[in-house]
């Protein structure tokens, strides 16, 4: 009869070699044979969380369909966040580094969802490969949200805005200034557009991308300014914070104190890639800087505010969907 720890013992060291052969045939020098085992556990790991991640789905589905009871803007939007972290997943696959599938996270309010996240594993990419997994997102994202935004523009009426009720405002990205122009010229004194489904998809896709695209910690715009410029990226991130922290302070806004306090939680600076020397090329650092180059015209720092007539004595609150204007 067998011994089934010897059994187990010749398993385990058939798999060891046979991920010490594949290490050898991997263009991966910044990778020990104990790393590319590591690697392999946890894609293993990874792999248990796909029912989590479908049944997270759904929920993240009804919980968009339940804030505008609107299939059109439900479809939009999730097909704006599933296109964004399809281009991380995708990428992570490409490079061989251990990531989980998307994890949505659904949120019964306001946009429906609070995005969703990707968990990879630490060290395995490099310069390169962590440039190419992090800028895939926003650009995916954004071939699906600019199309969406601009339909939903066309579709849209503008209307002036009441002169004796308070109503929900959403602050316009430039972005989506330029193309509102575009469509219906100049808008009137006190005047603003009225959302539709899709325009608000579009809406919250530029603003979660812009927001995704900050240069801090690991955030999709701190994986980019690191791999542009390395650790120098951890003095901008700091900054940039602080500037935050202190205009939130200044002006009373605290539209992104929740945001805040989970950049911190999560840490301020970027960790190091598996091989910080491994070159980019010209054309990936021209593509990074345009892409965060477009936080300038994706990002509002006042997403919400309130249109509130000096003359409502007391203005009743509209509550209706289609009295919100962006």
């Amino acid at each position: 009869m067998d011994d089934p720890a010897e059994t187990n013992r010749s398993d385990s060291e058939a798999i060891d070699a046979e991920l010490v052969d594949s290490f050898e045939e991997d263009v991966e020098p910044f990778l020990t044979a104990r790393a590319v085992q590591n690697r392999r556990q946890i894609q293993l790991s990874a792999r248990r969380l796909f029912p989590i991640a479908a049944v997270l789905f759904v929920l993240t589905c009804f919980s968009t369909w339940y804030v505008q009871q609107s299939l059109t803007y439900s479809v939009a939007v999730m097909s704006i966040l599933l296109s964004h972290e399809l281009g991380h997943f995708l990428q992570a696959l490409r490079y061989r580094v251990p990531a989980s599938p998307p994890l949505f996270i659904p949120m019964p309010s306001l946009f429906g969802t609070m995005g969703a996240v990707i968990l990879q594993g630490g060290g395995f990419a490099n310069r390169k490969a962590l440039f190419d997994i992090a800028i895939s997102g926003p650009l995916a994202g954004l071939v699906v949200a600019l199309p969406i935004a601009w339909f939903g523009i066309t579709q849209s009426t503008v209307e002036a805005l009441p002169e004796n009720a308070r109503t929900l405002v959403f602050g316009d990205p430039l972005l989506l200034k330029w193309l509102i122009e575009l469509h219906h010229g100049p808008l009137p004194p006190n005047h603003d557009v009225i959302l539709n489904p899709l325009l608000f998809a579009g809406w919250v896709g530029i603003f979660v991308t812009a927001l995704n695209l900050l240069p801090v910690g690991q955030l999709d715009g701190g994986h980019i300014l690191y791999t542009l410029i390395g650790r120098r990226a951890h003095k901008v991130a700091m900054g940039l914070v602080a500037a935050a922290a202190g205009w939130m302070i200044a002006t009373g806004n605290l539209s992104y104190v929740l945001f805040l306090m989970l950049i911190l939680l999560f840490g301020v600076k970027h960790p190091p890639s598996a091989d910080d020397s491994a070159p980019l090329g010209t054309g990936r650092v021209i593509l990074g800087w345009l892409t965060l180059a477009f936080l300038f015209i994706g990002f509002t720092p006042v997403p919400l505010d309130e249109h509130s007539p000096e003359d409502a004595s007391p203005p009743p609150t509209v509550e209706s969907a289609d009295a919100i204007a962006v």
